[in-house]
């Protein structure tokens, strides 16, 4: 028996949440995985509840759960809180409960999507690249931080800071996905400018003779951006820190054709994992039936294989999607408009994924 904690959280995460769990509902009996499925709050619906983004029985759940299925958190309702009380902490305070260092989000060019994205098909045609994103450390969790002095001179400051074994544990885990896949990893880093990313370098350098098949570069991430753009098939798997990692994949999103298109593994060194699609909860669509559920229905998939080695299951799902893509149904941020596509909502685009999963 599998325990899945699912957080629906806030704007469109219950709407493509729902869609992803009738997905998982149908494996699960098809293939016998035996998930057993326990809902708990996060984020700005947990504040409404509780006063709290992360209520502490929610936290104790997900850490006792084999992985965690999250939706979306934040919206404009809470903007206005003071920042240690805004939906986003309890997304970063679950992160660091768990320990999920490893944060994996792969950019994937289905070849019906060629014409979506943003950019020329003959640049991004067959592109399949993975993001690995350090994700506990750097700017985001350093100290110290805050907002202080007198009004109308005040100061806003955050630290960058990495610890040796925090950079070597990321860069394994990037190692050991090139080797399985083309053998090519850059480091992405601003080390001309930035002494922690210095201590980054040095510490991917120090690790490259364990994977001599894999060949290393380095990237300082202002240009890592540009090429990213310009020709993103030059690069197989990126590794960089939390900030860079955040930027960065966000822009591989959009060479994908949608934001809505790419999962997300948040993972510790016991393979127990957070699941998510990278989109944020698009308040502005929720409740209309509007948003894609794709993402999340893959993170469902990365889950079977990453927690629950269930990779069986896992490729029924991302054939599912991919059967579903080359029959013309689309979402808003998908659809280019040419024919044979058909304009369907959150809803329906997880009907034609349950219904070819269901079939087998």
């Amino acid at each position: 028996m599998s325990k899945i904690v699912l957080l629906g959280g806030d704007g469109i995460g219950p709407e493509v949440v729902a869609e992803a769990i009738r997905v998982l509902e149908v494996v699960n009996q098809r293939y016998g995985l035996g998930i057993d499925v326990e809902e708990h709050l996060i984020g700005g619906s947990a504040i409404d509840a509780t006063g709290e983004p992360l209520p502490e029985t929610t936290l104790k759940a997900a850490k006792n759960a084999d992985a965690v299925l999250l939706g979306a958190v934040g919206g404009p309702k809470w903007d206005l809180l003071p920042m240690t009380s805004r939906p986003e902490k309890g997304l970063l305070k679950i992160r660091a409960g768990m320990n999920l260092f490893a944060n994996l989000r792969p950019a994937l060019l289905y070849p019906e999507l060629a014409s979506a994205s943003s950019l020329k098909p003959d640049i991004v045609s067959g592109l399949d690249l993975l993001i690995v994103r350090e994700l506990i450390g750097g700017i985001y969790f350093g100290e110290p931080r805050g907002i202080e002095g007198p009004p109308g001179q005040r100061v806003g400051f955050n630290t960058d800071r990495y610890s040796e074994p925090e950079i070597e544990r990321i860069g394994r885990v990037a190692f050991d996905a090139a080797n399985r896949r083309s053998k090519k990893l850059c480091s992405v880093d601003k080390a001309n400018v930035l002494e922690v990313t210095v201590l980054w370098r040095e510490v991917m350098m120090s690790l490259s003779p364990e994977y001599p098949e894999v060949e290393l570069s380095h990237m300082y991430v202002d240009n890592a951006a540009m090429q990213l753009i310009k020709a993103p098939k030059q690069f197989d798997v990126m590794v960089t820190g939390n900030l860079f990692g955040d930027i960065l994949s966000d822009a591989a999103a959009m060479l994908t054709g949608s934001i809505g298109m790419l999962p997300s593994a948040s993972l510790n060194s016991d393979k127990q994992g957070l699941y998510e699609p990278c989109h944020g909860s698009a308040p502005d669509i929720a409740g209309r039936d509007l948003a894609n559920p794709l993402a999340t229905i893959l993170s469902v998939a990365m889950m079977l294989h990453h927690s629950l080695n269930e990779s069986k299951a896992a490729l029924a799902i991302n054939n599912a999607v991919k059967s579903v893509l080359s029959a013309g149904y689309r979402t808003q941020d998908i659809a280019s408009g040419d024919s044979g596509e058909e304009l369907v909502g959150c809803h329906a685009i997880g009907d034609a994924v349950v219904d070819l999963l269901s079939k087998g």
